[in-house]
């Protein structure tokens, strides 16, 4: 700590989901102490990122492509038990297993320039200087709402997948779920044996994928994704581009007109949505399933965003300010891309900090 307060460090990671912690991994690794050398700084209350925040249904076994981090398996889990609890418990275990120590709750305000080529990040524990930045911020707490006319008269219920508290609560109510990914099916197949009616709206029609998913599909997947965040675009999930996987539940859902899927509504009423032609459906609830975007406000200050939206990545660095990478962002958001992207981020940073004498000298 300098004398105005601030603490001095290599890096600091901001997050400690999959990928946030696979880089913090990796910076412990190749040899950046925790403390002096790194720290991580995560909002949330209790290890587990993103997924102590999941629905309680949300069983391990429905998680699809749940990756090991770095170093340590994630063995035996009870398909039954929440996605929460066993994610959360495993990543609580390796934080301890490798001496993380994380800082939680802390909230990330505003990463800024600061005196001698170093990054000012300023937080509600107080204020860290960096030679180098990992954001690893995931989208959880940026769910995305669509505006509709109409929206704000509506006198039912409306309410984000953030905050979807499992299938019971829709019991004998008319619920409207838009959004044509992965959440959205799940929660219409869990709520439908419970509500008493409900209607599926997507802005596009669902892509249902009835071949295997392999590797070759996956890295085309990644590829699109990638392309986007090297123009400078708003990234998109991985998923969205891989189509939804025609599976055994799928079937019977689609068989039993479960996901029997209308085009997107117009406007919005009193007690319902309406189309153009005058086709109505009345309801209790409106479900928006129907995604999430980066959370990088904090790194504003810092103007890294492109006149498409997006910041421009190559690889994870950010293209505008070497000393910034993004982890878990666009291609790198699945779990096993986020753990490849850790290792890259530390990689580069390490050549980054290694060159930074000569270059001064």
């Amino acid at each position: 700590m300098n004398d105005s307060g601030v603490r001095e460090v290599d890096v600091v990671v901001i997050g400690a989901g999959q990928a946030g912690l696979s880089a913090a991994y990796h910076l412990r690794r190749t040899g950046f102490a925790p403390g002096s050398g790194f720290v991580v700084l995560d909002h949330a209350p209790r290890p587990g990122g993103a997924w102590q925040f999941r629905w309680p249904s949300l069983t391990y076994g429905k998680v699809h492509g749940m990756h090991a981090l770095p170093g340590m398996e994630l063995k035996d889990a009870d398909p039954e038990r929440p996605s929460s609890e066993v994610i959360a418990a495993y990543f609580a275990a390796y934080e301890s297993a490798f001496d993380l120590r994380v800082r939680r709750p802390v909230d990330v305000l505003a990463v800024r320039e600061d005196a001698g080529g170093r990054l000012r990040v300023e937080t509600s524990a107080g204020v860290w200087s960096a030679r180098a930045l990992i954001n690893a911020t995931g989208t959880w707490d940026r769910p995305f709402w669509p505006r509709y006319p109409g929206q704000e008269t509506f006198r039912g219920r409306q309410l984000h997948t953030a905050q979807y508290p499992g299938p019971e609560e829709f019991a004998g109510q008319r619920v409207i779920v838009v959004g044509g990914g992965a959440s959205g099916t799940q929660h219409l197949m869990e709520i439908a044996p419970y509500a008493a009616a409900t209607t599926w709206v997507t802005r596009r029609p669902p892509v249902f994928r009835d071949v295997p998913f392999t590797e070759e599909l996956g890295r085309a997947a990644v590829a699109l994704v990638d392309e986007r965040v090297r123009r400078g675009l708003p990234p998109r999930s991985v998923v969205s581009v891989t189509g939804l996987p025609l599976n055994d539940a799928i079937r019977q859902a689609l068989a039993e007109g479960v996901l029997d899927r209308r085009p997107m509504f117009d406007r919005i009423t009193e007690t319902g949505v309406e189309w153009e032609d005058g086709q109505r459906v009345d309801a209790d609830v409106i479900l928006w399933a129907t995604g999430f975007r980066a959370a990088i406000g904090h790194l504003a200050p810092l103007r890294l965003r492109e006149p498409g939206g997006g910041i421009r990545v190559e690889g994870t660095r950010a293209a505008a300010d070497p000393r910034v990478h993004l982890v878990g962002y666009g291609p790198s958001a699945s779990t096993i891309g986020a753990n490849r992207a850790g290792r890259a981020a530390v990689r580069d940073i390490r050549r980054l900090l290694a060159a930074e004498p000569a270059a001064a000298a």
